[in-house]
């Protein structure tokens, strides 16, 4: 475990300068936002594309690790949710709590980190859940915060759930590489490199622009930070466990990048809907900076106790 953790702790250090860099106001809030589109929109969905150009149809679609996931991820936020009604939350703020157990930062920490700590033939794996949390979970939440408001689901609902992950750069650059490879498209030299050169600044820029929005996050309501952090970062990745290994008997490899995956702390763009739907967003704030500081030393246990075939 050792080990691992020292092989972590570079990702969690460039977070750490990220904090402390906009603590200090070496780095406004502005420039956090700018940074953050520019990872989102351009540096990150390079690298997926670059990643998913070289998947074939089949790999991506395996159906007994999509299942696993989605069936341990509804457990999970099936319980955040119904912990959420028993403590007299509408339904709202249940399911935003239920996001905060269930989905995790798999985009800008996941992808980055989990592609040089687990060797490439883990990004393919690792895209499956981010297309999972982005397509099911994400249009779920959105289909629950429109339907308490409007006390029926619409058909105008739809719609914007469609145009939502039509808009998602990251859904767009694992289809158009899926689609590249699938016809067998040619991809020039020069186009090759820009896409490489421009994904390669995911990884720093991606963990900086975490740890600089960090210094936003409150810490209110910290005991519901501290259960949503515990049920994300240790029954999340036991759930998957039990539904990726007993259940489903996924490939122990694949298996073992699922269980990774899902030890990662509370997604940040989970604040960005909380925010624009005005539910909850000091409680979701307060988990991702809950749980993203106890992942620091809980992602090499899980690392460690998943990855007896990882080459580390």
């Amino acid at each position: 475990m050792v080990e691992i953790f020292f092989k972590t702790l570079p990702f969690f250090a460039i977070i750490g300068l990220g904090y402390f860099a906009a603590r200090w106001k070496f780095f406004s809030s502005e420039a956090t936002v700018y940074l953050t589109k520019f990872v989102f929109y351009f540096a990150l969905s390079a690298m997926i594309f670059q990643f998913s150009a070289k998947l074939s149809l089949s790999e991506f679609l395996n159906w007994n690790f999509v299942f696993a996931y989605i069936c341990a991820s509804l457990s999970v936020y099936s319980l955040g949710f119904v912990v959420g009604l028993m403590r007299g939350n509408p339904v709202s703020q249940a399911a935003v709590e239920a996001q905060c157990c269930a989905i995790g930062n798999v985009g800008f920490l996941g992808i980055p980190m989990l592609a040089l700590l687990l060797g490439p033939q883990a990004v393919g794996y690792v895209m499956i859940i981010l297309a999972v949390d982005l397509i099911v979970f994400g249009s779920l939440i959105v289909l629950l915060f429109l339907g308490s408001r409007e006390r029926k689901i619409k058909f105008s609902i739809l719609i914007t759930l469609v145009m939502g992950l039509v808009k998602n750069p990251m859904i767009m650059a694992i289809v158009t590489g899926l689609c590249w490879s699938i016809f067998e498209l040619p991809l020039p030299d020069p186009f090759w490199e820009f896409v490489t050169l421009l994904g390669a600044a995911s990884t720093p820029c991606a963990l900086f622009a975490i740890g600089a929005s960090l210094v936003a996050k409150t810490t209110e309501r910290v005991q519901t930070a501290v259960w949503i952090s515990f049920v994300k970062l240790v029954l999340h990745p036991l759930a998957v466990a039990v539904m990726a290994l007993l259940v489903f008997e996924v490939d122990f490899y694949a298996a073992s990048v699922m269980i990774v995956a899902s030890a990662l702390p509370v997604a940040g763009n989970i604040y960005i809907l909380a925010e624009h739907y005005q539910v909850a967003p000091q409680r979701v704030s307060a988990s991702i900076l809950v749980s993203t500081i106890v992942s620091i030393f809980s992602i090499s246990l899980v690392m460690s106790l998943a990855g007896s075939s990882f080459n580390f």
